[in-house]
Formats: structure tokens, sequence, C-alpha cells
């Protein structure tokens, strides 16, 4: 990989990885499975979100799992392809994988929130902080049983794991998707506060 700081020469490189990461990312596979699966289109369901917790609203737990798999495998797919050219060129696919499950052009620019493809990120960038980040989750849904207080913890936290470990590129990568999550749980956040957020399999909004 050339000097990452001879824009001239790397910025084909890191667009190219931004647009194949956007590409990767934008993928719906929340929608292909529910209509693969005879469900009709998943955004007329629940939440109208296209990820495995209104997937999961279904009743379909298996068509939930391969949602979440396949949301979070895009991310870290994107990751994995690009990895031996650099650092740069990694965050860049990294950031348009994101995007690109959260404003996917097929959708016009509606897309999921983004959680699980984060947390795809996050492992193939760091297993320990990957790791770290799903059992905050985990922890998180296990005590409260509310996906978005989980989501909105884990994605906070991230960043912090990522500094814990001397990672201050992917610190501040992580701190910018993390910042586009919340901001994507807008309303989750103002029913949290007003304790109306419904709980992990109940009917209602994500």
């Amino acid at each position: 990989m050339p000097n990452p700081m001879d824009w001239g020469v790397s910025a084909p490189y890191l667009l190219a990885a931004l647009l194949g990461g956007y590409l990767l990312g934008s993928i719906p596979f929340g929608l292909i499975l529910t209509r693969l699966a005879g469900m009709g289109d998943i955004r007329a369901i629940g939440s109208g979100n296209i990820g495995a917790t209104n997937v999961l609203r279904t009743g379909n737990r298996w068509l939930a799992l391969m949602t979440l798999v396949l949301d979070g495998g895009k991310g870290a797919v994107a990751v994995l392809i690009v990895q031996n050219y650099g650092p740069d060129v990694t965050v860049s696919a990294a950031a348009g994988a994101f995007f690109g499950h959260l404003f996917p052009v097929w959708l016009r620019f509606k897309g999921g929130k983004g959680m699980a493809t984060f947390l795809g990120i996050a492992l193939a960038l760091n297993l320990a902080v990957g790791v770290l980040a799903c059992a905050t989750w985990a922890a998180v849904a296990a005590v409260l049983r509310i996906s978005s207080a989980a989501t909105l913890a884990a994605a906070a936290l991230t960043p912090l794991y990522f500094w814990w470990f001397g990672q201050d590129q992917l610190m501040q990568l992580s701190l910018l998707l993390a910042v586009a999550i919340w901001l994507k749980h807008y309303d989750n956040i103002r029913r949290l506060m007003a304790g109306e957020e419904p709980r992990i399999g109940a009917s209602g909004s994500k």
C-alpha cells in the first residue's frame, strides 16, 4: 500500500474501499430473508426496520438469527477483504459498510440502525474488542430485556475498549459509528426516558 499521507496516490484506494464497503453493507438481508420466507416486506411489520430485532417480531427466531449473522458478517467481511492494504483502507471499508447498512441506495437510503454491522466490524478489527462489545450488549439485554438499551450501551463503550487496547484510529472510527447509532436511536432514547420502550420480542418500535 502506498504511503497513506500521499493522498494523490492513496485516494483511489480509499475511495474504492469506501465504495466497496458501502455496496456490501447496503445489502438488506432482513428484507431479502423475510421475502424469501414468504413473510412479505419486513418494512410493513413492527417498527418497519430491516434489522434482526424487527425480524424477530415476525415470530421466526431462526430468520432473526440469520439476519443478525449476515448483517454482522457483511461488516466483518468488508474489513477482512482489505485488511492487508493498510489501516486507512481498512477504516474506509469499515465506514463504508456501516453507512451502507444505515443508508442503502436500494431502499432510498432508509436502512437499519447499525448495531449488528457495528459488532461485525469490531470483531474483525480486534477480536477482543468485538467480544467485549458483544458481551456488553448481551449483559445489558439480559438484565433489562431492552434491545435498544443494550445497543446504546455497547456502542458507547466500544470506543473505550479500542482506547484501552491503544488503537486510537479505531477508537476514533468506532466513536463516529457510535454517534451515528445514537442518532439513529433518537426515538428509542425518547421512549426509554419515558419508560415506554418495548422489551425484546414484544411488538413496537426499535
